[in-house]
């Protein structure tokens, strides 16, 4: 039996945020029930068109759900969705600041009126406060939380290359929800949750923020390189690959030195002989390193930082990490429906020997429309 089998899970859901909450949800087994709004949907369906006709971010969030059709604005549509309320464990949504309740369904009259039921909200920056109303996408609160300060080069800040104030957000929904679900066994009754994603992006910026506020500077912006470890980030090879290293302590800048630079006598000089002075020189360090590694191959290189048992990694781009051998030995790919054709997607992270997680389709609008509406016992309208 799957952890979740036997939980409804009912979502007002757009963009990422959330229908990647739901999406982990319905892995472990509850059933999705995604609401859309008639003829156009999810608006990050059409998000872009390079998934066999369908949009990347919505084929990533939205395996294994079932999608109905319903106008919110009309009142029967609306009848329609409390009915499925009546059944459901969970109510997830993250629509308009006070939207959801202008349309009648306020989150403590909703538990109140279903004791068991679980209703979370999922918002750019929370109830109350001045930026309550203001828009929040993943970009601006990137901006909002400080992390584009700390991303990108010493000249030009950058934001994550992916939707991370979602991503962090949809997790944060996702893990409430199990809590919610864990404490409704003991109590019996459901409550009502509330993510911010500027919060929940804020818990992620707890070393910068820290580092900021009680060491009197903000962290630099060091482009792929760590702020504060050195060296720690990436170097090029003789090859004109780039290959990325890590060192963690000074037992491993000893053997770097010794193992892969072949010169010893450079872990004992005093302008790298300790963390903070290797980052405070790392201009120096970096051309040291280059020039070593300019006689060398990327494969050469790796293996040595392989045999000194130091960090490394290849500077991958996304088709080689959907080609990883990783990925390929421990057999993590798998074939999903979509209304444009098949596609792979990835398992979920977290393995388990008890259960295989739900790999299902990718819904098309409004596909199970009728469907839902039999077992709620409603006629289709004409």
């Amino acid at each position: 039996m799957l952890p979740l089998e036997g939980v409804t899970v009912v979502s007002l859901e757009q963009a990422i945020a959330v229908p990647f909450a739901t999406r982990q949800l319905a892995d472990l087994g509850a059933r999705v029930i995604k609401v859309e709004r008639p003829g156009v949907g999810d608006f990050a369906r059409g998000y872009d068109t390079t998934v066999n006709g369908m949009s990347s971010h919505f084929v990533w969030t939205n395996r294994s759900k079932e999608s109905i059709t319903l106008n919110l604005k009309d009142e029967d549509d609306k009848e329609v969705l409390s009915k499925l309320l009546e059944k459901a464990d969970v109510f997830v949504q993250n629509l308009a600041p006070g939207a959801i309740e202008r349309m009648g369904f306020v989150p403590e009259e909703m538990v109140e009126k279903h004791p068991e039921l679980i209703v979370c909200s999922l918002s750019g920056y929370g109830k109350g406060g001045p930026y309550e109303q203001k828009k929040a996408y993943d970009l601006l609160v990137q901006c909002e939380a400080g992390l584009v300060s700390v991303t990108g080069t010493e000249d030009e800040p950058s934001k994550a290359g992916i939707s991370i104030a979602d991503i962090a957000a949809g997790m944060y929904a996702y893990t409430g929800i199990l809590t919610a679900l864990m404490n409704r066994m003991k109590t019996g009754r459901g409550t009502v949750l509330e993510v911010s994603m500027l919060e929940a992006l804020g818990e992620w910026m707890g070393y910068p923020a820290y580092y900021a506020q009680y060491g009197g500077k903000e962290p630099a912006r060091t482009g792929a390189s760590h702020s504060t470890i050195y060296p720690y980030g990436p170097f090029e090879c003789g090859d004109g690959k780039t290959v990325f290293i890590g060192l963690q302590n000074e037992r491993e800048w000893a053997q770097f030195c010794r193992e892969v630079l072949n010169d010893e006598s450079l872990a004992q000089d005093d302008r790298f002989n300790a963390n903070y002075l290797r980052s405070e020189n790392r201009k120096e360090l970096k051309t040291i390193i280059e020039e070593a590694f300019a006689e060398l191959t990327s494969d050469v290189v790796i293996e040595r930082v392989e045999k000194a048992k130091i960090a490394n990694a290849r500077l991958n781009n996304m088709k080689d990490f959907f080609n990883h051998p990783q990925l390929k030995a421990r057999d993590r790919w798998r074939e999903i429906g979509t209304p444009g054709g098949n596609i792979a997607s990835l398992l979920p992270p977290v393995t388990s020997k008890d259960f295989d997680p739900v790999m299902k389709d990718v819904p098309a609008l409004g596909e199970h429309t009728e469907k839902i509406l039999e077992e709620l016992g409603v006629s289709s309208k004409p």
